[in-house]
């Protein structure tokens, strides 16, 4: 699509245009998974509100596909289309805070790192998954789990607010008092109601927390995925830790002998009485031989951040997910036999608990109904090199499939890969008729569909 095309939206925008040519239109055109090469027709920095409007007419109007990038974290890769319009939000990361009311307004190109930094000034903080570089946007509309879920509920349930813009091209916002279908469907049903350009959140007191890193042994797997599941069952929800398996990183605590070797690991914090940190924490030093540790008082930021080096932009990535009702020994037995087999350093596999306060809401609340759901397992295939792409790929499938048997129908809608659209309904259950009824009301023609998608009714 020649970029003269887009001279007449030019002239609506004060965001920068980017058309193949343009010197910057490569670095415009990537997301965070290397392995996505798309090549949209033009890429749309917006300046504000009134910017998101016109894109999305000019889209609507020249039956152009459109992609919404917030932080571009998406693992496949939705921030980015062949032959589409993209609104790009990476100039719009601006976090204000009102620590009089507990709460923050947050642009739709903040990250989570930029949202902890302006929010930790002022002692607060809520839910905001474990990568640092996560946009906060994405993460909301899907669900939003994160070291704080067990205590204050998922990101979706701190969300007060949001600005819209429809497919319609309307401003609209969506709360509990206004369009309050459309702000139901926008906790958890992701971008599939329009462009969100602002996001309101409810914050809590959280400064500095007792964190925890605690790296073992593969072999020492079981031992330690059974105590994780016995502690975490009667731990306070202050409490949130979560059971990883990783090639052992190159950080300072690790001893070297462990770097690139398969590994267990316990990750997490506690947030209640300072004073019970370490007794916490103790009996997770003790369970097993520790190949190393740290066991420390930090901001929450730091944690929020402590994943960021694995995580590099450009990495290729595959990733699975399902739900678990319970970590019953037959899963932590796939998890061990493919744990072990772990192909590369940048891989998370990771175990999230979803219990506690995320239990307390009701699953038709929200558009996130899985509220019965114990732990959000994923299965976050990362590595550096393309040439290893086709065996890793089928190590995580392969590993998705051997521990099926013991999930749910579904999974995390953040987890899931592009290859999972015919999962979505399954995904949603007894919600996912009201999405697809909001969606007809909403984007009837399916304007946005460049996620995982949920069709009109």
């Amino acid at each position: 699509m020649n970029g003269t095309v887009f001279d007449g939206l030019r002239q609506q925008v004060r965001g920068k245009v980017i058309t193949p040519g343009d010197s910057d239109y490569d670095s415009a055109r990537a997301v965070h998974n290397g392995m996505i090469d798309k090549r949209p027709a033009a890429v749309v920095r917006v300046s504000q509100g009134a910017d998101v409007i016109a894109v999305v007419n000019f889209a609507r109007d020249n039956h152009i596909d459109l992609a919404i990038r917030g932080g571009g974290h998406s693992a496949p890769g939705f921030g980015t289309w062949d032959d589409a319009l993209v609104i790009d939000f990476a100039d719009r990361i601006g976090v204000r805070v009102d620590p009089a009311a507990q709460t923050a307004r947050t642009e739709a190109g903040a990250t989570w790192g930029d949202f902890n930094h302006a929010t930790h000034a002022f002692g607060l903080a809520t839910t905001g998954g474990i990568v640092g570089t996560t946009g906060v946007a994405g993460l909301t509309l899907g669900g939003g789990i994160g070291y704080l879920s067990r205590k204050y509920g998922l990101s979706c349930d701190n969300l007060l607010s949001a600005d819209v813009v429809t497919a319609d091209g309307k401003f609209l916002v969506a709360s509990e008092t206004e369009n309050d279908e459309l702000f139901w469907a926008l906790r958890g049903g992701g971008g599939n109601f329009g462009v969100v350009t602002s996001l309101e959140f409810k914050l809590h007191p959280v400064d500095m927390v007792h964190a925890g890193v605690i790296i073992y042994s593969v072999e020492h797997a079981e031992a330690v995925a059974r105590f994780y599941r016995e502690t975490l069952a009667a731990a306070p929800e202050e409490f949130g830790i979560f059971l990883a398996f990783h090639k052992g990183p190159p950080v300072p605590f690790l001893p070297e002998e462990w770097h690139g070797k398969p590994v267990c690991v316990v990750v997490g914090m506690w947030t209640g009485e300072p004073a019970e940190g370490e007794a916490r924490w103790q009996p997770f030093l003790d369970v097993a031989p520790v190949a190393g540790s740290m066991v420390a008082v930090l901001p929450y930021p730091a944690l929020n951040s402590a994943f960021d080096a694995l995580h590099p932009k450009g990495v290729q990535e595959y990733w699975k997910a399902d739900y678990l009702p319970e970590l019953s020994d037959d899963a932590i037995g796939a998890y061990i036999e493919y744990g072990s087999r772990i192909p590369a350093t940048e891989t998370a596999v990771h175990i999230y608990p979803i219990d506690g306060a995320v239990q307390r809401v009701d699953p038709s609340a929200t558009a996130f109904v899985n509220r019965n759901m114990k732990f959000a397992p994923v299965i976050a295939g990362m590595w550096s090199d393309r040439a290893d792409n086709d065996a890793n790929i089928r190590w995580v499938r392969e590993f998705a499939e051997a521990l099926r048997p013991y999930g749910a129908p579904g999974g995390y809608i953040n987890f899931m890969d592009g290859d999972d659209q015919g999962r979505i309904a399954e995904n949603y259950g007894e919600n996912y008729a009201r999405l697809a009824a909001i969606k007809a009301k909403y984007d009837p023609q399916n304007l946005f569909h460049v996620n995982q998608n949920i069709k009109p009714a």
